[in-house]
Parts: structure tokens; sequence; C-alpha cells
């Protein structure tokens, strides 16, 4: 939550990304202009192609903006150095969980700690063993990934995500991939953290997550932010009638 005179520890200005289509040039992110702060819970919501999961993937440079500044923690988005930086600080969770499938989970979790925080061995299987505890699958640590259903390999990938100490963890539909009983226990998870003050931005299409946990919701169209404001309120009464008609078909 924004505090007096604090500074935004995500800032995107009059930021511009296109894609060169088969069927042309699509805007995927048409002059977005955002601030979040440090402990702030964002959910991003939209339509299918609205921009979100982009507007995430540029935040930690896994997508290049065409103009623009992305200035994250103080440090802006802008040369190789200031990239890896940025990502050491900054987790993320996709849609799919891109664990490695020929290391067991503890592995799995102690790998970027060896190599990127280059911790000794003792201390990244601490780390990972704790993190196991905290997504609530300690009894894990020695199973390969296709010996966990989606659920768990999702709570894996999030541990491995919170073994590097991020200051801010970016979620793109971490959901969308589970079979609807699984998908509890994710949000779950990420609930404890919204809880700590993780800072958290979130695209994801769960509704209720959004309104439980978030303490903004951003509503994007057409590479644009067209809405924002706490969940009640855009759930409740949103103003721009393109808001009001999508959350007419999913509420």
């Amino acid at each position: 939550m924004k505090k007096e005179g604090q500074e935004a520890i995500i800032q995107m200005h009059q930021v511009h990304k296109r894609f060169r289509t088969s069927r042309g040039i699509v805007h995927a992110l048409n002059d977005i202009n955002l601030e979040i702060f440090a402990g702030e819970v964002v959910t991003i919501i939209g339509p299918s192609g609205s921009g979100k999961s982009t507007c995430l993937r540029c935040i930690n440079r896994l997508e290049t903006i065409d103009s623009g500044d992305i200035i994250v923690d103080g440090i802006p988005l802008k040369g190789k150095h200031n990239v890896n930086q940025i990502r050491a600080e900054v987790g993320m969770v996709f849609q799919s969980f891109n664990l490695f499938p020929h290391k067991t989970v503890l592995e799995n979790i102690m790998l970027a700690q060896r190599v990127v925080r280059k911790r000794r061995k003792s201390v990244a299987s601490e780390k990972a063993h704790m993190l196991l505890q905290k997504v609530g699958i300690p009894e894990k640590a020695d199973a390969y990934p296709s010996q966990l259903s989606g659920g768990q390999q999702q709570r894996v990938a999030i541990a491995r995500a919170l073994a590097m100490d991020p200051k801010i963890m970016l979620f793109d539909e971490p959901t969308s991939a589970l079979d609807p009983e699984m998908i509890n226990e994710v949000l779950d998870v990420m609930q404890d953290l919204a809880r700590e003050g993780m800072t958290m931005v979130v695209v994801s299409h769960e509704m209720g997550f959004a309104r439980a946990a978030s303490d903004r919701t951003i509503f994007m169209d057409g590479g644009k932010i067209i809405e924002q404001n706490d969940p009640d309120n855009l759930f409740d009464h949103p103003q721009h009638e393109r808001t009001q008609a999508f959350l007419s078909k999913i509420l």
C-alpha cells in the first residue's frame, strides 16, 4: 500500500509494445502508465488478448518494450546488467510449471539458489525444506515432478521462486492449467503470501481471489488499462461500459 512520499517499486511510463503477426501489427500494450507499491497486491483481469500477460512479462524483460520506461525497485529496465539485477529480485510463476523433470522437488528448489545466489548446498537445502513446509508439501521433497499433481507442481514452482528471496512476485495465470479441484490449494498459498505483505502482481481469471486478496484490481482491454480500483468498487460499481460488459459475462 502506498505510504506518504513512498516511491513505487514498479513504475511503467508510456509503455508501448507491438507484435508482428500473420494478420498484421498487434498493439499489445498501448500507452501503459502504472505504479505498484511495496506490499501491494494487484490483480490484472480482462479478456484473452487484452495485454495482461504481456504487461507482466515486460516487467522482468521476458518481452522487450518498443518505447516508454519501466523502473523496478529503482532500477531502469535497460541493459543486460540491469535485467539480471532485476530478475534476481523478481520471482515469476507461469501457467506451466517449468520444473526440471529429471530433478527431484528439492533439487528444483535448490538449483537457482546454488547457481545465482551462490548458496552452500546445506543452506539451499534448508531453505528448500522450509519453503516446502510453507507451501504445504514437505513430504514431497524427494519426489519427481511426474509424481505430483498439477496443484503440487505449481506449489513447487512458487517455492522455487520464493527461494530467491524476491521483493516482488509475478503470477501469470498460475491456476489456468489446473483441474478445478486443485485451484484452491494454489490460491491458498498465494493468499498467505498476500497476508505476509509480499508485493504481488497477478494475472488471473479467478475473480474470487482478485476480490479476496487484492488491494487493487486492474481491467485491461485492447492493450490499454481501461479501469482500476479497489476490488469491491471495481466489481460492484464498474465505471467504464467495457468493464461493465466484461464483468456481466463472468460474474
